[in-house]
């Protein structure tokens, strides 16, 4: 492994556990406000902190009307997602979403087959199979019971297309990369998502209420703006130009392994010996595929 794809995964393992920190962070926000709301907040506030950087130099100016048009089609999958998830969760739980986002490695490398003419081996659907049940095994805490009585609705279809808009997002992030500037285009992509979400709150007439957003509140949107917004839209970007859509997405099954080590350290929740189990089969899943994808 050079030196450059070394640091690309550094990149995503440090946007992982960022993301990973962002669902406990999004609970606490959860019923604040309308969730398009939150989502147009959250774009506009990080474009608003970037638009100094990028309108300060002309390189960055002059570039801006050519790269929107492609930045609107990886906005559009990025912020489809958000929606996407959470109208599913008005039908739906977070543990049915949990165990689907699992998928979206999978899915990821079953279009790269068609998109990039990629190859994936009889051993890599294997690890890709072994990851998925281990990132299960921590969504359903290692309760095969649990497990069992996950049903489907109508929530959990919303969401499945949700998964391709994820998927999408990070397949467009690598076809439609021109050579440009990570910051440029991390900043068009905020603008054109926050485009999209000003258009889905005008057709829906929905107020923006973001007075209500006050005391600590204004820290955990912050940790949204700028740590799981701008740093990870950049760390994102970078990478998957680098890795490939397969490798990156492949980081997801780390994501709920995460959040169970956060929760523990900060609720002081206790990790059952099964639950370890599972997250070390999700670490050892996500390595392997590291070591066998090619870009």
């Amino acid at each position: 492994m050079n030196t450059l794809h070394l640091k690309a995964h550094i990149f995503v393992m440090i946007a992982t556990i960022l993301v990973a920190g962002s669902f406990i962070v999004t609970q606490k926000l959860a019923g604040l406000i309308s969730p398009f709301s939150l989502i147009l907040l959250r774009f506009f506030a990080s474009a608003i902190i970037l638009a100094p950087l990028i309108f300060i130099k002309k390189r960055y100016r002059d570039k801006i009307l050519s790269t929107m048009p492609r930045a609107m089609v990886i906005s559009f999958f990025y912020a489809g997602y958000f929606v996407l998830m959470f109208v599913a969760l008005e039908t739906t739980t977070a543990l049915n979403t949990g165990a689907l986002y699992t998928l979206v490695p999978l899915v990821t490398a079953i279009f790269c087959i068609f998109i990039f003419k990629d190859k994936i081996t009889l051993f890599q659907w294997i690890v890709y199979l072994i990851g998925i049940v281990g990132t299960l095994g921590v969504v359903f805490k290692a309760d095969l019971s649990l497990f069992l009585s996950l049903s489907l609705n109508n929530g959990d279809l919303i969401y499945l297309v949700g998964i391709l808009f994820m998927t999408f997002y990070s397949i467009t992030m690598k076809t439609l990369y021109k050579q440009d500037d990570p910051i440029l285009l991390v900043f068009c992509t905020l603008l054109g998502g926050a485009l999209w979400m000003a258009i889905i709150l005008a057709f829906i007439n929905e107020p923006l209420n973001w007075g209500l957003v006050k005391d600590e509140m204004i820290f955990y949107m912050a940790y949204l703006v700028i740590a799981t917004t701008i740093i990870t839209l950049y760390l994102y970007q970078k990478a998957t130009i680098i890795l490939g859509p397969k490798s990156v997405m492949s980081y997801i099954y780390l994501t709920p392994a995460i959040i169970a080590v956060f929760v523990y350290f900060v609720d002081e929740v206790t990790l059952s010996f099964p639950v370890i189990i599972a997250i070390t089969i999700s670490l050892i899943a996500t390595l392997i595929l590291q070591f066998k994808i090619k870009n």
